[in-house]
């Protein structure tokens, strides 16, 4: 477990079915996430069941954040690429936990976990154009921007462009 103050990041537990049934089920989330279909408790399970493998099998670490042993959010290593030593990283916290520092805890210990433990040299996310709290969050912790994909999501809006971050190991 990564822990800095109340902020804690742990692994997925089979106990955490019931959240993460409602939390990747929330509409609302599902134009961050790219998520088009509902996803069902027998899925989720599978799911679990596969977080048993390391980053290095599954090219992936996915995390729950608690405050105070309460989850509030995941946070997460995707498309692992160890022969390049880089991998996406991403965050969701609840609205209720939401600027407070939390997200911004979670990804400093994810951060460090990355490039001392996993000797990363660089971690990239991609954050949609509209979302300034995401833009402003990243930018604080020394992701530079380094490229906008124009048009690159469909929303209920329209076509939103996506920034390119990253942050190379010091």
């Amino acid at each position: 477990m990564l822990k800095i103050d109340n902020i804690s990041l742990r692994a997925l537990e089979y106990s955490d079915l019931e959240l993460l049934y409602e939390w990747e089920n929330n509409t609302k989330i599902w134009e961050v996430s790219n998520t088009i279909v509902p996803f069902s408790k027998n899925i989720l399970s599978k799911y679990l069941e596969n977080q048993s493998q390391d980053i290095f099998t599954s090219k992936q670490l996915r995390l729950i954040i608690e405050f105070k042993k309460n989850p509030i959010g995941t946070i997460e290593l995707f498309d692992y690429d160890p022969l390049n030593n880089r991998a996406g990283i991403g965050i969701w916290i609840i609205d209720s936990k939401r600027e407070k520092g939390h997200a911004k805890k979670s990804l400093l210990l994810l951060i460090n976990y990355s490039f001392k433990h996993l000797k990363l040299n660089q971690l990239y996310c991609n954050i949609s154009s509209n979302n300034k709290n995401s833009i402003k969050l990243f930018s604080k912790l020394g992701f530079v921007l380094s490229g906008t994909k124009k048009q690159w999501n469909r929303t209920q809006n329209g076509w939103q462009d996506e920034l390119l971050f990253q942050k190379f190991c010091d």
